[in-house]
């Protein structure tokens, strides 16, 4: 574990300013909001404490790995300027109780811990084993103010897991729904924050229960990663996840550029073709030649369609590797572009 020792701003006069004092006035600056309480969170919790990965990124604004699965997907705390995003729409009180999906590592839940305090309580849901295990590693030292659990997803059905109803739900990865069972625990007034689209871009969320309805509140567009790990993990050419990217890919570039319905109606039966592909079709290992990659199905499929599908082809390729520039990576004399968001999608 990291120390912590080094982490007070009480610097003597004359001091360089810390890595974080110096990110926070960068996060200021830009536009970002972030309250007294957030900036005073991220001074108490350390972020190397649940992470054993390099932290200039995360100083210049840029998410940091916590975790190289089995399976090399990278898994990432988000980057400081969407943490205070999130946290600042969270609109936490003293003595809530929290639904966080998606550990982040363990960092976000101890900033919220922080905020709610000794009354408050974070409940911690992670689908992800290798990331349930870190999760609960790290905060089994970390010094928490109020209650934190950290418990798998399949819990939810356990009644004595859910002893409280639910102020707040945060999801920290890419998603199309509310879950069922979670939308049953948010309290009167409670709302549910998340990344909710599909696997390129997302519209970040504000969807607040009133009765059996619920409202929703559009907070800008986001990158997140998926929420579920396994799908990050997914081979390049498993047609599933291909015709996911390629739906929302699509759906991205008719808003930037006319198409022609004749090229919007192939690419839709692309989509319809590929979601009609077996299920256990055979991933391509380090391995395989170049002969396997020809003989592959969603190979030979593209390529059977590229007469047409060649002049769009570049444009999908920009959009599946997006890159947006942080807000607080930037020097005085080079403003930044601000508004977006990256999760280091692998």
């Amino acid at each position: 574990m990291c120390s912590n020792d080094w982490w007070s701003n009480n610097l003597p006069e004359g001091e360089p300013m810390s890595p974080l004092e110096d990110l926070v006035n960068r996060l200021r600056k830009s536009g970002i909001p972030l309250e007294n309480e957030v900036a005073e969170a991220m001074q108490h919790v350390f972020i190397g404490s649940f992470t054993d990965h390099e932290l200039d990124g995360f100083w210049h604004d840029r998410p940091v790995p916590f975790l190289i699965t089995q399976n090399d997907a990278a898994k990432t705390i988000s980057a400081p300027h969407m943490i205070a995003t999130l946290l600042h729409h969270l609109e936490l009180g003293t003595g809530q109780h929290v639904l966080l999906i998606g550990a982040k590592g363990g960092y976000l839940a101890a900033l919220i811990d922080y905020i709610v305090g000794k009354d408050g309580m974070v409940t911690v849901l992670e689908p992800h084993p290798e990331v349930l295990y870190h999760t609960e590693e790290r905060l089994e030292f970390h010094d928490s103010k109020g209650l934190i659990r950290v418990l798998p997803v399949g819990s939810l059905e356990d009644n004595d897991e859910v002893t409280r109803g639910v102020d707040r739900v945060l999801i920290t990865g890419a998603v199309k729904e509310i879950p069922l069972t979670v939308a049953g625990m948010v309290e009167e007034g409670g709302f549910v924050l998340g990344p909710f689209g599909g696997p390129i871009q997302q519209n970040l969320l504000k969807r607040e229960r009133q009765g059996d309805d619920w409202l929703d509140t559009e907070l800008g567009n986001v990158v997140f990663g998926p929420m579920d790990l396994s799908e990050a993990e997914r081979d390049p050419l498993d047609p599933q996840s291909l015709a996911d990217h390629i739906e929302d890919a699509l759906n991205i570039i008719v808003e930037m550029v006319e198409i022609d319905n004749e090229t919007i109606e192939r690419i839709e039966e692309l989509v319809y073709s590929l979601r009609g592909m077996p299920a256990d079709i055979p991933p391509l290992n380090e391995d395989a030649t170049e002969d396997d990659l020809v003989e592959h199905p969603v190979f030979e499929l593209l390529m059977a369609e590229m007469e047409w599908l060649q002049p769009m082809w570049p444009l999908f390729g920009q959009l599946l590797a997006i890159d947006i520039e942080s807000p607080a990576d930037w020097d005085d004399d080079q403003p930044p572009m601000v508004g977006g968001h990256e999760d280091l999608v692998p």
